[in-house]
């Protein structure tokens, strides 16, 4: 298999399946004399990590980081970084059950046509799970970036949206409740809304925006390699996303030109910001912004009807501990994807500087 890499000079590489020992990463290209804050990346996964409120999966995973690489008395040396997250929670059982069969909007298919095999535990490499080794490589880059705040935050569950831009919303109250998300009466609806859809054994999809504040100005490489393109590229790496949009994004589309615009102060700030920090695939300075649209889990706690590797039609009943909603626990996946792609563009201009 292919693809189990990321990044260019900032290269994270992740192994491991959902109901495996265990699951990894190496980090190459991280520069030496880096002081990190272990405790801080453990936080990090301690949000990503499953059974930590009543509206996620209740899969118990302490998802405790272990190095063993790269780092001496809390300093990166420059050498790879590697790490393991053990599996302690593992509930194969629950998916005796598609052994056989696919799961509707699952990659259950498309691994079999295409590897001839397939780990149906979880989903095996499919698995969300994989998710925590992004974390832990952008935890690591987070610290990297000194003085460079990634911030994101749930700002749709389902038909409700928040209807205020970023900067009218403190941020800061995101991690305050456990949808994460800033809007306080809004974060309230949004998780009646979760219990009631998993209460009748349905999921439901949602959108993370995501703002990144104080790039400096030309991070991003035209023309193939624009900073847009690459953060684009690692949203839709991830597990369920079904969208991306950054800036104006599709409402641009609705506007003239005359109006979209962003005209220039003196200092080379823009007195508006539809271009969402980002101009011919370079950062120009302003903050980064955009969202990411997750699809409601295909996994359903209820009949459906699918097919088995005869082709036969069968009746399916999802079962394990899945989440009827995937933001919550996203969101910090989106930071760290989005610290994976500044981190490497970072080096880079460091080559041409």
């Amino acid at each position: 298999m292919a693809g189990n890499s990321f990044g260019r000079l900032f290269n994270l590489t992740t192994y491991g399946e959902s109901h495996g020992p265990a699951l990894g990463g190496v980090i190459d290209g991280c520069p030496s004399g880096i002081v990190l804050d272990l405790d801080e990346i453990q936080n990090e996964l301690n949000r990503r990590k499953p059974g930590q409120s009543a509206i996620v999966t209740q899969r118990k995973e302490p998802d405790t980081v272990k190095f063993y690489s790269g780092i001496f008395e809390g300093v990166t040396t420059g050498t790879s970084i590697g790490f393991v997250i053990e599996n302690t929670n593992q509930k194969s059982h629950d998916y005796s059950h598609i052994k056989d069969s696919y799961r509707p909007s699952h990659a259950d298919y498309t691994y079999d046509k295409k590897y001839g095999v397939r780990d149906y535990r979880g989903g095996g490499r499919s698995s969300a799970r994989e998710t925590a080794c992004r974390v832990v490589a952008g935890a690591v880059a987070k610290q990297m970036l000194k003085g460079i705040e990634i911030t994101a935050y749930v700002s749709g569950v389902g038909t409700m949206k928040l209807d205020k831009p970023y900067p009218a919303l403190d941020l800061t109250k995101a991690e305050s409740n456990i949808v994460r998300c800033p809007d306080q009466v809004m974060a309230s609806k949004m998780e009646t809304y979760i219990k009631e859809v998993r209460g009748k054994g349905d999921t439901v999809g949602g959108i993370v925006s995501c703002v990144i504040q104080n790039v400096p100005v030309g991070l991003g490489e035209p023309v193939f390699d624009k900073l847009h393109a690459e953060l684009g590229k690692a949203m839709l790496s991830i597990n369920a996303v079904k969208g991306f949009e950054y800036g104006s994004g599709f409402n641009g589309s609705t506007m003239y030109g005359s109006d979209h615009n962003d005209s220039f102060n003196t200092d080379g700030s823009t007195k508006t910001n539809f271009s969402g920090g980002i101009q011919g695939g370079i950062s120009n300075g302003m903050d980064i912004y955009f969202n990411v649209a997750f699809k409601p889990v295909a996994t359903l706690i209820q009949e459906y009807e699918t097919i088995d590797k005869e082709g036969k039609v069968v009746q399916m009943h999802g079962k394990g501990r899945h989440d009827p909603c995937v933001v919550p626990r996203a969101v910090p996946i989106v930071e760290a994807m989005a610290a994976l792609v500044i981190a490497d563009f970072f080096l880079i201009n460091k080559i041409y500087s």
